[in-house]
């Protein structure tokens, strides 16, 4: 069974946040094969879902922690490095422009606090990310990285702007697909897939 999950903060007031970005695009993948509304776990301190992409099962969470505490979801559930190479985590990420996809195996955690709670929880870096790009590019499609702790929590805090929605309804389609394609034929065909533009 493949365990997919889509980090972000709980509760409204952060919604269609951009750190959320994990939560919305999974969001589309769970439209996009039809699997069950999520209902709360208690065990998994997280929303679950549970349906089947093909033959594959696929367990979809979204933890209820917020997202420095992402990690407790899922001690319970990895407990090995094989169990670790069946997990997909999503997130957003402010070194890739906005709409960008990227898949990482067995790499560090960019600083990202959800995907360093997951590594300290689970013991290991060796499971799948598909980090998302959320930062804003110029003219030129240079990237415009916020600078200073302020900023870079303003910006990944604040809403989507509509144009910026536009993209991450792209992406949100292109990372369904990609999933399909990592739980059913593997994570070269799904890389090869994602970086294809």
């Amino acid at each position: 069974m493949f365990i997919i999950v889509g980090l972000g903060n709980p509760g409204q007031d952060y919604e269609d946040t951009r750190h959320n970005t994990g939560r919305l695009v999974t969001g589309y993948f769970l439209k996009m094969f039809s699997f069950p509304v999520m209902v709360k776990s208690a065990k998994y301190q997280a929303l679950v879902s549970l349906g089947k992409v093909k033959k594959e099962k696929v367990m979809v969470l979204f933890p209820e922690t917020f997202m420095n505490k992402s990690g407790a979801s899922l001690a319970s559930l990895i407990t090995s490095k094989k169990k670790a190479e069946t997990l997909i985590v999503i997130h957003d990420d402010l070194d890739l422009p906005l709409g960008k996809i990227k898949i990482s195996f067995n790499r560090g955690t960019g600083g990202h606090r959800g995907v360093l709670s997951i590594v300290k929880k689970i013991g290991t870096e060796a499971f799948v990310r598909i980090r998302v790009g959320i930062s804003p590019v110029s003219p030129s499609g240079k990237i415009k990285k916020p600078l200073g702790d302020k900023e870079v929590e303003k910006h990944i805090l604040g809403k989507w702007k509509p144009k910026e929605e536009d993209l991450m309804k792209k992406a949100s389609k292109k990372i369904a697909l990609v999933l399909e394609i990592l739980v059913t034929e593997g994570r070269d065909k799904a890389t090869m897939f994602a970086n294809s533009d």
